[in-house]
């Protein structure tokens, strides 16, 4: 489910940013789905380290780092690759607080709230796709979509994170049962992508859900006490190396820029306006994948707008 970045490479990863970017979301690649599930990881051992300490503490300071992720991101001008996965980072942190918040403050089975969270995120997935006619990443040009955007990724990190609570204590499976089922359970996208019974959309957002379970599983199975069926090393311990390895990769994404979507070559330059100050009439254009799109001025922040005609692979 890599999606392969379209047109040449700049020379030397410090000139990555010169580059014409379509999107503020990165290129799917095998770093993204590796960075994505240390931060599933991160979130889940720093909320629970957190929440040991104290619980208000751990609320404020959650909710803060999310508030200061979202501002960051939505004020960039282009996808910026740390600023993104700090957002990320900080979603994740979130997004556990959200998803145990229901279970361990107020007591509601992991069951109903893991089936909210579904509720909730096909309710944002059915809004996005009847605004914008389509939830493709590669179509994250505007503010509007990016809303949608990151309202569903708040909702996958919760739902993910009720569903591996739900599968490790409900069903009983345990930190490493869960993490092996999860880690089964995304290679199904994967095989359904390749093999066509599964269009990239579809398969992108059912794996991107999935890394949630898997990453938290994995982190707790790695941090909690042996008397719960972990290893011991310590939330605090996992916490600190995921964060680690997440620097050091997002250091490695942003030098050579290997995450930044390359410009769709289909896509035409921003209208230039007339001597009169208008700028000119819109027209369609193809898509890279498949789609089309009315082609209209959007301003700087984001280039132009597309707004999506017609895409036949979609739902």
């Amino acid at each position: 489910m890599t999606s392969s970045s379209h047109g040449g490479r700049s020379q030397g990863g410090r000139h990555h940013a010169a580059r014409q970017v379509a999107a503020k979301v990165p290129e799917i690649t095998v770093m993204f789905w590796i960075v994505k599930v240390l931060t599933t990881g991160m979130g889940e051992a720093a909320s629970d380290f957190l929440a040991n300490k104290s619980v208000p503490v751990a609320a404020a300071l959650g909710l803060l780092g999310f508030a200061v992720g979202m501002i960051l991101q939505l004020r960039t001008r282009r996808y910026v690759t740390a600023v993104y996965w700090f957002a990320v980072a900080m979603v994740a942190l979130f997004g556990t607080m959200a998803a145990d918040g229901f279970h361990k403050l107020i007591g509601i089975p992991y069951a109903v709230v893991t089936a909210g969270y579904a509720i909730a995120l096909a309710v944002i997935f059915y809004l996005w796709h009847r605004s914008e006619g389509t939830l493709s990443i590669h179509s994250i040009n505007t503010p509007r979509r990016e809303i949608y955007y990151w309202l569903t990724v708040l909702a996958t990190f919760a739902l993910g994170t009720a569903a591996g609570d739900f599968t490790a204590f409900t069903l009983n499976l345990g930190y490493a049962a869960s993490s092996v089922l999860y880690a089964v359970l995304i290679l199904v996208p994967l095989i359904a992508y390749r093999m066509r019974w599964m269009n990239e959309v579809v398969a992108f957002w059912f794996a991107y859900v999935l890394t949630r379970p898997l990453g938290a599983s994995i982190a707790d199975w790695l941090g909690k006490d042996k008397t719960k069926n972990g290893l011991g090393y310590g939330d605090g311990t996992v916490t600190i190396v995921a964060a680690v390895l997440i620097a050091v990769f997002v250091a490695y994404l942003a030098w050579t820029g290997a995450d930044v979507q390359a410009h769709d070559a289909t896509m035409p330059a921003a209208p230039e306006r007339t001597a009169q100050g208008r700028t000119a009439p819109t027209r369609t254009v193809p898509g890279q994948y498949g789609e089309t799109y009315r082609d209209a001025p959007y301003g700087e922040p984001y280039g132009n707008r597309r707004t999506v005609e017609a895409e036949p692979t979609d739902w």
